[in-house]
């Protein structure tokens, strides 16, 4: 929890618990309960689609392992944006921010608020989707504009429940359904579906699942010790999230026929309508639209410290920097609000994240990038943690998210041009702020 001292100033004090869920909960979305039925569509060994979910969750860890490093380095709230300013220049971080400020969080959680009014009618039949979403947004907003007391407990409260209602239906599944004619044990066509190009492929719609494991560092500027907390937060959060995607897969495996799954999105309710009978689905569909509440939280947490952080270094934007009494951004949190609501009511934001995965997975490649470059050009600087297993770490990282770019590159070519042009508008909007700060700036040098 941050909490507002005597002389105004602001005490970090946000635990490792609390910073742990924010990793898990902006983590765990709807990704791991769909993407399996179109992984199987080429790849139906057991032990090959297990190790797909592995595969992803190393290489989400050398990214928090990386992160961590730079964190302990640079300990203020905004994640890449504060990250790539002291890495290479301003206006990288500028850009970086720019993307997370204006839609990086907020079609993310539209996405979410959307999926949670969908899951919802498993519940509530007559009740609109939209209506729905748009509610859930307010809600968990006005608890963490209420202050950082209110928000943190709400986060690990429902992160915890996510993770029990995970849990048991991981459980569950194993005890009570009905076991498939599926092996987890490696057998001899692994090795070609390993290296085929259907494996690679999937791994793309993987990582996007594991994304999030850098989420607590947005808030660092608000963690008690951050140079423990942090790291623990990134490398448990991270590690929590791949067993529980290996669990529920194989859960997936174990329960319901392939033939069931090739090419369905709803694959969590399909197997839990297997595991539970009719009254299944519905089930599962409740526990998604709970778990969804917690993404939500995180999202909305952490994204306004971007824009809040932009706010203390750029005069224009001066009113995000605003600190209520309580302590929380509340222009920052509001205006995020505002978007993901537009973003909900227009249904653009599937759109919108198609052509900016290319500019998030490109920062996110300069930030690990900025670990090896600090290490050559700046050895000098205080490490209080250092990433684990460096080299090999960040070049894993670097491998798969170069390897994610160009086939963005190749397949989405519009969406990718679309994403690196958003870029250049964050660079130009930078560069021309900073010509106009210039003459008022010498302005008012001269009069003094």
């Amino acid at each position: 929890m941050t909490l507002p001292a005597a002389n105004g100033t602001i005490v970090p004090s946000v635990t490792t618990v609390a910073a742990t869920a924010i990793v898990v909960a902006d983590m765990v979305g709807v990704g791991v309960f769909t993407s399996l039925g179109f992984q199987v569509k080429d790849i139906t060994s057991g032990f090959s689609l297990v190790l797909l979910w592995f595969v992803g969750g190393v290489v989400a860890l050398c990214g928090a392992i990386c992160y961590a490093e730079l964190a302990s380095m640079f300990p203020r709230s905004s994640g890449e944006y504060n990250f790539l300013t002291r890495s290479y220049h301003p206006a990288v971080g500028f850009l970086a921010g720019w993307l997370s400020a204006t839609v990086g969080f907020a079609a993310p959680v539209a996405l979410a608020a959307l999926a949670f009014g969908q899951y919802a009618k498993a519940m509530v039949p007559t009740a609109p989707p939209l209506l729905l979403g748009l509610a859930v947004i307010w809600l968990v907003s006005l608890v963490h504009l209420a202050g950082t007391r209110q928000g943190s407990l709400f986060q690990i409260v429902s992160t915890v429940v996510k993770l029990a209602l995970i849990v048991a239906f991981i459980v569950a599944g194993f005890a009570f359904g009905e076991r498939q004619p599926i092996s987890f044990a490696p057998s001899a066509v692994d090795p070609a579906l390993i290296l085929s190009a259907p494996f690679a492929i999937s791994l793309i719609f993987v990582m996007y699942s594991y994304s999030g494991w850098n989420a607590a560092t947005y808030i660092i500027g608000e963690l008690k010790d951050p140079h423990r907390t942090l790291p623990r937060a990134l490398f448990w959060g991270t590690l929590i999230v791949v067993a529980l995607y290996i669990a529920l897969n194989a859960v997936f495996l174990y329960t319901t026929p392939i033939s069931k799954l090739v090419g369905q999105l709803d694959v969590a309710v399909i197997a839990g309508t297997h595991i539970f009978g009719e009254s299944g689905g519905r089930l599962v569909g409740g526990l998604i639209c709970l778990g969804l509440v917690s993404t939500i939280s995180a999202m909305m947490w952490i994204g306004p410290r971007v824009a809040m952080a932009m706010g203390e270094d750029n005069p224009f934007l001066r009113i995000f920097s605003v600190r209520w009494r309580n302590g929380v951004p509340g222009p920052a949190i509001l205006f995020q609000v505002v978007v993901s609501s537009l973003l909900l009511f227009t249904q653009s934001f599937e759109a919108v994240l198609d052509f900016i995965q290319f500019s998030l997975i490109f920062c996110s490649f300069l930030t690990v990038l900025g670990v090896i470059k600090l290490r050559i050009t700046r050895p000098d600087l205080p490490r209080p943690y250092r990433a684990w297993g460096y080299p090999v770490t960040p070049v894993i990282f670097l491998a798969v998210t170069a390897f994610m770019m160009f086939y963005l590159v190749t397949n989405r070519p519009m969406e990718s041009l679309a994403g690196f042009l958003m870029m250049l508008a964050g660079l130009l909007i930078y560069f021309l702020a900073a010509r106009l700060q210039s003459p008022r700036a010498a302005e008012s040098t001269a009069t003094k």
